[in-house]
């Protein structure tokens, strides 16, 4: 089969590959549509130490050729199904595990990290890890329903509900998705916070309720927006540390802050004192867990999360490493690039 192989950092090329075996309790999915993120850059880059050669990839999506010959069987699953495959791994015997928080298992892994991924022809995956995707939820979109999950495990730790004043700092793909998500549970207002001009506007038209650009006119104009008591929750969707003090500043006393970006700060400064005095909730978030999808994908099937204006780019796969390199070149007029196999 065709893959396109990562044999050492920077070193990307498609080749023929043999095909991965199916072991017991796979299905074998023939990639269509897959997504580019940010983590495959730094595993391409070498940020993120991997074993090579690897295939990336772990938003992906395709059709089911093969269930095996196995006596047990899942009835969700059926050869021609179009179906997304969860890309998070896990033992199911630690305790994290029996916690359901299987996205923290200390014997995890991702797809397309620790195991070859989806930048390929074929893909095996555990038939517990895919998902049939309805009619209503468009190819060439749905590998976005990946990074949809993760939004949706973040937000089910501040349980955001109606009337709340909600703000999303950074409006990537995530932040445009932390919005549109909010709108969805009834917030008023939602407002977004970013420098880009262009990203704000996608936000408007996405449905935020206000939009500011960031820095200290975005404290006022939030406080302006909810009559100067600062918003109930704030999620930083971006990994930059300054957010994380914008957005302590921004919070009325009891308020939550999401820290959904990464942050690979060691150090730097914040408003203290305001943690105290303000007695704010604090949570963060790390990928999702397999009842996320479902969700995710009834969300978008319904018309409540909307994927269309979040893909601007559609390149074939053998441009992957275009691809990867528009992340760091082409930021502020690109959203989510989706890879078509052919």
């Amino acid at each position: 089969m065709k893959a396109m192989v990562l044999k050492a950092p920077r070193d990307l090329g498609l080749e023929e590959v043999e095909p991965p075996p199916l072991r017991f309790g796979e299905a074998l999915i023939r990639v269509t549509h897959s997504g580019v993120c940010g983590t495959d850059l730094k595993i391409y880059d070498g940020s993120i130490p991997v074993r090579h050669p690897l295939v990336m990839g772990h938003e992906m999506i395709g059709e089911v050729v093969d269930v095996g010959d196995h006596p047990i069987r899942d009835d969700r699953i059926h050869i021609g199904d179009r179906v997304i495959v969860d890309p998070c791994l896990s033992c199911g015997v630690c305790i994290n595990c029996r916690s359901g928080q299987t996205n923290l298992c200390r014997d995890g892994g991702l797809i397309g990290r620790d195991s070859n991924g989806g930048f390929a022809e074929y893909l095996p995956a555990a038939k517990t890890h895919v998902f049939p995707l309805p009619s209503e939820v468009d190819s060439q979109k749905a590998p976005l329903l990946q990074v949809l999950t993760t939004c949706i495990h973040a937000q089910n730790f501040i349980d955001i509900f109606p009337g709340q004043s909600v703000v999303v700092v950074g409006l990537g793909v995530t932040g445009q998705l932390h919005l549109q998500l909010a709108k969805s549970r009834g917030a008023n207002p939602v407002i977004g916070v970013t420098r880009s001009a262009w990203k704000r506007k996608l936000a408007k038209e996405s449905g935020a309720d206000l939009t500011l650009s960031s820095g200290p006119h975005a404290i006022r104009g939030v406080l302006d927006a909810t009559d100067g008591q600062g918003a109930d929750v704030v999620i930083v969707a971006t990994g930059a540390l300054p957010a994380i003090a914008e957005a302590i500043s921004m919070c009325r006393p009891g308020a939550a802050i999401m820290l959904f970006g990464v942050t690979t700060d060691t150090e730097g400064k914040l408003p203290f004192y305001q943690l105290y005095f303000k007695e704010l909730k604090i949570f963060n978030s790390r990928a999702a867990i397999a009842a996320d999808f479902p969700v995710a994908i009834n969300l978008v099937a319904m018309g409540l999360i909307k994927l269309d204006a979040l893909v601007t780019h559609i390149l074939p796969l053998a441009d992957l490493s275009s691809a990867i390199e528009m992340l760091v070149t082409d930021e502020d007029h690109r959203m989510k690039i989706i890879l078509e196999h052919q």
